[in-house]
Formats: C-alpha cells, sequence, structure tokens
C-alpha cells in the first residue's frame, strides 16, 4: 500500500513538471462588450460571436485609423451594424471617389435609354473641331479611366495636381471646362491613369445627354431629377445629397453624400445585376460590363475596383482573401462599398485611415469577410 501510494505521488508531481515544462496554455480571449455584441443580429450567416470580435477589432485596434460606420449586409439582410463616437444611422459620410461608381451607374442608365452610346466617340463639343486627336476617345475610355488626357490625380506639391487644382481652387467654378481642355499625352485607349477628373468628364456629358441648356440651374435640375427618380428613390435611399459645381456639373468623382445604409443599398443593387423588387434599375448587361477588367489594368472597370490580381505589389483590395469575382466603391481615406456576389455580402466601411493605417485596416475587414463561405451565388 505504501509503495503503491509512493508510486502515485511521483506521477502527479512528474505531470506537474511536465505541464511546467510545457509553458502556459493558449490565452484567453477577453470578454466581447454589450456594444460589440448588440452589432451583430441574430441571423448573422456567420458565427456571431467571432463576426461581433473581428467588427470590434476594426473599431478598437490601434493603427488601423477611425472607422466610423460599418454595415455588412448578408442576403439581403442587415446582418451586423455598428458606429463610432459621435456617428450614428442618420449621419450622411462623403463619399470622396465613391461616387464615380454612382456616376458609372448614371452613364448606364442612358446607354440603355439610348442618349449615349458605350463605344462611340464621347460627346465633347470641343474634341469635334477638325484635327483634334481628342476626338477619338470614346466613352468606354473615359469609365474605364484610359482617355489618354494630361491629368494628374496626386501631385507634389498636391496644390498642382489637377483634381486639387479642379476641385479646390482656380478650376472650381467650371469643373468641366478645365478637365476637358487638358491635351492629350497618350494614345485613347493605351494606358490606364486614375483621374477624378476624367469622371467630372462623364458627369458633364450625362448633363448634356438629358437637357440642351447652358443655366447652371437647369442642367443641376435635370442630372438630380433623374438620378432620384431612377435611382435613389426607388431604393429608398432618403439621405443622398449631391454636389454640383457653378456651372451645374455634378461633382461625380468626389461629393455624394449619404448614410451608411443607403451606401450599403447601392452595392445591393450591383449585388444583384441592378435589379430591386423586379425592377430593373440599371441595365443588367450594363452592371455586367462594370466588373470586366479594363484592357489597361485588369483590376479595374468601369469606375469600379475589381478585387483581381494585377501583377504589383500594391493593391486596393484583397484578392487573395475574397473572391476574385467581388469588386468595390472606393473612396479617399478608406471609404469602401465591398461587393462580393459569391458570398451574398455587402460590406460597408467608413471612416478615415491615412495609406499606412488603410493597408493594415483592409485586411482587419477582410478578416471579417473571411467568416463567410463563397458559395458560388
Amino acid at each position: 500500500m505504501i509503495l503503491r501510494s509512493r508510486s502515485l505521488i511521483a506521477l502527479v508531481l512528474a505531470t506537474t513538471s511536465l505541464a511546467s515544462c510545457g509553458g502556459p496554455g493558449p490565452a484567453e480571449e477577453p470578454p466581447l462588450s454589450e456594444e460589440a455584441m448588440a452589432a451583430v443580429t441574430d441571423n448573422a450567416g456567420a458565427p456571431r460571436k467571432a463576426l461581433a470580435r473581428e467588427i470590434d477589432d476594426l473599431f478598437e485596434m490601434e493603427g488601423l485609423g477611425d472607422t466610423r460606420a460599418l454595415v455588412v449586409m448578408h442576403d439581403g439582410q442587415i446582418a451586423a451594424e455598428r458606429y463610432g463616437e459621435d456617428y450614428d444611422a442618420d449621419t450622411r459620410f462623403v463619399s470622396w471617389s465613391m461616387a464615380k461608381t454612382v456616376t458609372a451607374m448614371l452613364i448606364g442608365q442612358l446607354v440603355g435609354d439610348g442618349l449615349l452610346r458605350l463605344d462611340a466617340p464621347a460627346p465633347v463639343p470641343r474634341w469635334q473641331r477638325s484635327g483634334d486627336p481628342r476626338a477619338d476617345i470614346t466613352l468606354r475610355h473615359l469609365l474605364q479611366m484610359r482617355s489618354g488626357l494630361e491629368h494628374t490625380e496626386a501631385g507634389d506639391p498636391p496644390y498642382e495636381s489637377s483634381e486639387v487644382r479642379m476641385l479646390f481652387l482656380e478650376e472650381r467654378d467650371d469643373m468641366a471646362g478645365f478637365a476637358t481642355a487638358q491635351p492629350p499625352e497618350a494614345e485613347p485607349g493605351e494606358r490606364f491613369e486614375y483621374s477624378s477628373n476624367t469622371t467630372v468628364i462623364l458627369a458633364d456629358i450625362a448633363a448634356r445627354a438629358l437637357t440642351e441648356s447652358s443655366d447652371p440651374d437647369e442642367r443641376r435640375r435635370a442630372v438630380s431629377d433623374y438620378l432620384h427618380a431612377r435611382l435613389f428613390d426607388p431604393l429608398g435611399m432618403d439621405s443622398m445629397v449631391l454636389e454640383f459645381d457653378r456651372a451645374g456639373t455634378l461633382i461625380g468623382g468626389s461629393l455624394m453624400h449619404a448614410d451608411a445604409r443607403d451606401w450599403a443599398k447601392l452595392g445591393e443593387l450591383l449585388r444583384r445585376k441592378g435589379s430591386h423588387r423586379g425592377e430593373q434599375l440599371v441595365p443588367r448587361s450594363w452592371v455586367d460590363e462594370m466588373v470586366k477588367s479594363s484592357p489597361a489594368s485588369p483590376h479595374y472597370g468601369l469606375q469600379t475596383w475589381l478585387n483581381r490580381p494585377n501583377g504589383e505589389d500594391e493593391h486596393p483590395l484583397f484578392p487573395n482573401r475574397a473572391p476574385q469575382s467581388a469588386f468595390a466603391m472606393i473612396g479617399h481615406m478608406g471609404q469602401y462599398v465591398f461587393v462580393s456576389p459569391e458570398q451574398g455580402l455587402t460590406v460597408v466601411r467608413l471612416g478615415h485611415s491615412d495609406a499606412a493605417e488603410r493597408k493594415a485596416m483592409l485586411q482587419q475587414l477582410a478578416d471579417i469577410i473571411e467568416l463567410y463561405p463563397a458559395e458560388g451565388r
């Protein structure tokens, strides 16, 4: 009996010693706050606690910038929704370049109405003069950011860039006039160059298609009425506010304002190929064109960013972490409407992240998206 007791004691001691040699077990994750759990619905389409934790990290982790709003839609339903301090569901958020994709939808509707043609020369009056090489620029070239015009999106110093001069400095009263006056620096279609000036040209073309008047108020009214009647009102987008320059041209590359849920409605419309409650608001064939790769840039379509490899280290999305059929509306300082049809997913992230923070923030956003399986819808 004594020998057996000594053996048991020795076994216990040995086990304790081995356990201590192995080091501590995995650290327990901190408990989730009530705010974190409240952000996720009961029918989230993903593990509820895991989704709440990834969203919490997006809002709370250092080095990601300031996330001010997040809306996750899965199969047409809100799966999660959360806002930063001082922001809520009624806050209008500026689009920055997410507006470009909205402008592409507008152009698609006008093409569907027979008012514009995708592969015809762009109807810009000053380019139609005899011998002007810009007469060969088509609507498709403009939509795919390969017009060949001398547009510099970012300059050093910044105030010398075409974008800043157009939006904020001496050219802000007649933005399309400035943008269309720029000379060519490459053959139309030859190369990709991202440009807010190009989208303002598209907005001016839209106004000319809708009214023959040059009166700023009439131009503003024609475009605003059309967009509200044909896009915003049918979607129930009550928060959308559009900005126009003094010439009555929609600032279609940069300045639209809407709440997070309304941005999600636009993403959902694109996920459904332009259809909403049985009504085809944007032609299905046009949405297909929007998400086709440009010949000059595999990760860009018609004013829309694509989640496809571009052969470079830098990418605005994450093709290694989500289906390559996914696409996004992207705006300055970290505005995203990410759409993944294969996952039945639309994710809106709005906030403020600089260039370094944006890289880390995108990977955290991908952590959220990876919780949803791709089902080949």
